[in-house]
């Protein structure tokens, strides 16, 4: 009896990590794009968490300002980062039922 509840169980986690495959694949697919500056600088990041682009307007290139086109880079690059990381989490957390498993993803 106890076999019977062990396979169906190991089914289902098997489904799981096939599922959890599927959507890091259509996640890695999809991207999160995000501005600093008043859209000065853009950025766009992957479901992977791989910069795609940064894209800057001419007007932000300041040979006498460049601490300030630094800041506004980290501030967008982070700021993807972050919302691509949130994407991931919340379309895992609909394969996962909410459980935080450490590691998963």
């Amino acid at each position: 009896m106890m076999g019977g509840n062990m396979n169906k169980m190991m089914k289902q986690v098997q489904k799981m990590q096939q599922d959890m495959a599927k959507m890091q694949e259509e996640l890695g697919n999809r991207t999160v794009e995000t501005s600093a500056g008043g859209g000065a600088v853009k950025v766009v990041v992957s479901g992977k968490q791989e910069i795609v682009s940064i894209t800057l307007k001419p007007e932000v290139v300041d040979p006498d300002d460049v601490e300030m086109l630094q800041d506004l880079l980290i501030t967008a690059v982070n700021d993807a980062l972050r919302q691509s990381q949130e994407m991931v989490a919340k379309e895992m957390g609909k394969l996962t039922g909410g459980l935080n498993i450490p590691g998963l993803f």
